[in-house]
């Protein structure tokens, strides 16, 4: 009997877990629908600005920015990598560091010094535990990022690459592609000129993509250019860096209810197992006290 009680107390605890697993998933599809709402709403804004700063810097026009100048410089690079806080969902964090770790060799390869700023739990302790200690490690951003918190640190990292702190910016996060896509990722934000938003301007004919490709420009810019760029520029690159931790916040809620919807599964085939064994051991022990009584009645009669 000590078999089956065993089996029995096995099979109620994977009950539990079971439990625990399926609740889980639910938390985790509704975060998901609510991140998913906010990374498309900043989706087309995010695009626009990007594309307009792309097409303001290849006017053909007499502007400049500092932000939109590369650097020559190899001094210092900083690479920014978004975790999670919490654990079980899959694959995600450990993609995120393996691309991350791959561009910080790159990045040590070609600049003087690296600097890592990591944001999630899991990140940090994943660097820490390659001998890898972030210079600035941020724990509050969570699933539900606001963008008055990415403001804060993209104003540092403006300031750091305007005052020449930082010659480049790698952002490591997962990209949303969709509900069954997501891929890690490595972007260079700054200078913001390598950025490229995707898409062509509405109206353009295929293969003039670009006011460049034209040598004319598209706006009219009052009272100036540099007065324009100087409040777009920032803008987009604050704007950009949100996106990033918005799409890092829908992947992550997608990888944690793929996790635990088959975390879930497995356990109910796991619990399936266990009956059918605890069944066999159970009446295995009845047919053996059967087996005893008719022994014991034999006996009386002998």
């Amino acid at each position: 009997m000590a078999k089956a009680r065993a089996l029995d107390r096995r099979r109620r605890s994977i009950r539990n877990i079971r439990k625990i697993t399926r609740t889980m998933e639910l938390i985790a599809t509704a975060r998901f629908k609510k991140a998913m709402d906010r990374a498309t709403a900043a989706t087309a804004y995010t695009r626009r600005i990007t594309q307009i700063v792309n097409d303001l810097a290849q006017s053909g026009l007499e502007v400049s920015h500092p932000l939109l100048d590369p650097r020559e410089s190899t001094r210092c690079a900083t690479l920014m990598v978004i975790t999670s806080n919490r654990g079980l969902c899959g694959g995600y964090n450990s993609g995120i560091v393996r691309a991350s770790l791959a561009r910080n060799e790159e990045l040590v390869a070609k600049f003087e010094s690296v600097r890592r700023e990591v944001s999630g739990k899991r990140g940090i302790s994943m660097f820490k535990f390659r001998k890898l200690v972030p210079h600035h490690a941020f724990t509050h951003f969570g699933d539900q990022p606001r963008y008055q918190d990415v403001d804060v640190v993209a104003t540092r990292l403006l300031e750091e690459y305007a005052t020449g702190q930082i010659d480049r910016l790698d952002v490591a996060y997962m990209r949303f592609v969709s509900a069954s896509k997501q891929v890690p990722e490595v972007e260079t934000l700054l200078p913001l000129g390598s950025l490229d938003p995707g898409s062509s301007p509405e109206g353009a004919a295929p293969g003039e993509s670009a006011p460049a490709r034209r040598g004319e420009s598209i706006y009219d810019l009052l009272p100036s250019a540099e007065s324009i760029l100087a409040e777009v520029v920032p803008a987009s690159f604050k704007v950009r860096l949100f996106k990033c931790f918005l799409d890092a916040a829908v992947s992550e809620q997608i990888s944690r209810m793929v996790a635990m919807k088959s975390a879930t599964e497995n356990a109910g085939d796991i619990i399936r197992r266990l009956s059918m064994a605890y069944n066999r051991a159970r009446q295995s022990q009845i047919t053996g006290e059967i087996m005893e009584v008719i022994g014991g009645v034999e006996a009386l009669k002998g």
